[in-house]
């Protein structure tokens, strides 16, 4: 496929993201969908990029000229969409985000009726659709078969109250200071509104997007700010939210950021001390550190890697009959709450942990010592297929026979290569690396 990437459509806003081709996205989704159709609504909403008006536009135009009604709930976390898809009755769900991208680019996720995220063979037919203008053409409605849209200003209180109802009612997070960064995104009005609903005491930073400033400098992408407001109004802890709420980084209480495997190791072990924690492990992706697998394994739990991606988590998650998993960027996936990584959910599970344990958040997620790790992401101009680059072998041949793990691959949103490479010898590590980008340079950019 060439329309679909990582996680739905992404790119530059008013180039591969155009009204023209929202538009035509949005028929396409509306013919796949309405196969399945028993509502005949489609839910949208979107982040706070200023793009997302002309996206928005165009897809309640495509999605009314093909015969769906619209629901627009505006700016709302990506998790939101998926809650609301399911629990509005609607046949799809549609969020307008590029996620942890800058304001220029923006995105496109699609949802089923039951707020999963698409699979890769519904998003193929959905590109046939796409690409096929007979198709398009004969399923646009006329008279009275034509579409509606309108606007809905206050579902964002369903998800308060379900986002709430995943923290303990006997708990309460009155004796907790909190600094969460919203990264001038989706989360920048129902994250503080949690938080002060639980009883903390809230200092926000990120909370006014204008259009452009969605990750510039702060959120998930740039915790720095969030560290250091941590310390200076000694905070109990941080949260770091990306342009869509999805993905979560926290730092403790000393201005340290936490590691995203280690706040999964911790948040596994918690579920299962409560018996709460289905299939005797967790799902984790290719990304995460060696160290994660020893300390679950230590423990009796499993781990089991999907590819990158938190829907290919929860499709891996489905398969084994687990409820737990996520990723080491921050995309948490609690599915007895959420279909999808929900950021706020799981800074919510990480506060419970801390309040009944009454640890402080620095001794509390750092449980074990991970491997030296180091990734880097190098602009390409072209994403070559790996087996078309020569000499690529020798040195995947070369890094394990130095006792390395690595992983290569493409982005599925930007033109980038990531190179990640783990091992136990840092000096050697840096010496590899230094050689993988060198080799990387020279065959791609």
């Amino acid at each position: 496929m060439t329309l679909f990437g990582t996680d739905g459509v992404r790119g530059k806003a008013g180039k591969k993201i155009s009204a023209v081709s929202a538009m035509r996205l949005a028929m396409a989704t509306g013919v796949y969908f309405k196969k399945f159709a028993k509502t005949n609504k489609i839910l949208v909403g979107k982040d706070t990029r200023r793009s997302g008006y002309m996206i928005e536009n165009a897809i309640v135009s495509g999605l009314t000229a093909v015969g769906f009604d619209v629901i627009q709930i505006g700016p709302m976390p990506t998790p939101a969409i998926a809650f609301l898809t399911e629990s509005m009755r609607c046949d799809a769900g549609i969020m307008i985000s590029a996620s942890h991208n800058p304001y220029y680019d923006n995105g496109i996720k699609f949802f089923d009726e039951h707020g999963n995220k698409l699979n890769r063979e519904k998003e193929a037919q959905i590109e046939a659709i796409f690409d096929d203008e007979e198709a398009i053409l004969q399923a646009q409605a006329t008279g009275k078969e034509i579409g509606k849209s309108k606007r809905i200003d206050d579902v964002i209180g369903r998800y308060i109250v379900h986002i709430k109802n995943s923290f303990p009612t006997s708990l309460t997070l009155a004796a907790k200071r909190v600094v969460i960064d919203c990264a001038n995104g989706a989360g920048y009005i129902v994250g503080p509104t949690i938080l002060q609903e639980l009883g903390a005491d809230v200092i926000v930073l990120g909370d006014k997007p204008n259009g452009f400033n969605i990750n510039e400098g702060c959120g998930a992408m740039h915790p720095e700010s969030l560290a250091k407001a941590v310390v200076e109004y000694r905070a109990d802890i941080g949260i770091a939210l990306d342009g869509d709420a999805d993905r979560l980084v926290l730092v403790d209480e000393q201005g340290e950021i936490i590691d995203g495997d280690k706040l999964m190791a911790v948040l596994a072990m918690h579920l299962k001390s409560e018996g709460k924690l289905r299939g005797d492990g967790m799902v984790a992706t290719v990304m995460s550190n060696q160290g994660l697998d020893e300390y679950l394994s230590s423990r009796g739990l499993k781990l089991y890697r999907s590819a990158v991606g938190d829907k290919h988590v929860v499709e891996m998650m489905q398969s084994h009959g687990m409820n737990f998993g996520g990723e080491q960027s921050g995309h948490i996936i609690f599915s007895d709450y959420a279909k999808t990584g929900d950021g706020l959910l799981s800074a919510l599970q990480a506060l419970a942990y801390l309040v009944k344990t009454g640890k402080k958040a620095s001794e509390a997620f750092r449980p074990y010592e991970s491997y030296p790790q180091q990734l880097v992401n190098l602009l390409v101009d072209e994403k070559r297929p790996f087996g078309t680059i020569k000499g690529l072998d020798e040195l995947e041949k070369k890094v394990e026979t130095a006792g390395m793990r690595h992983l290569f691959r493409y982005s599925g949103t930007e033109n980038k290569i990531r190179i990640l490479l783990e091992g136990k010898d840092e000096v050697k590590l840096d010496e590899m690396m230094q050689e993988c980008v060198k080799f990387f340079k020279g065959a791609l950019a």
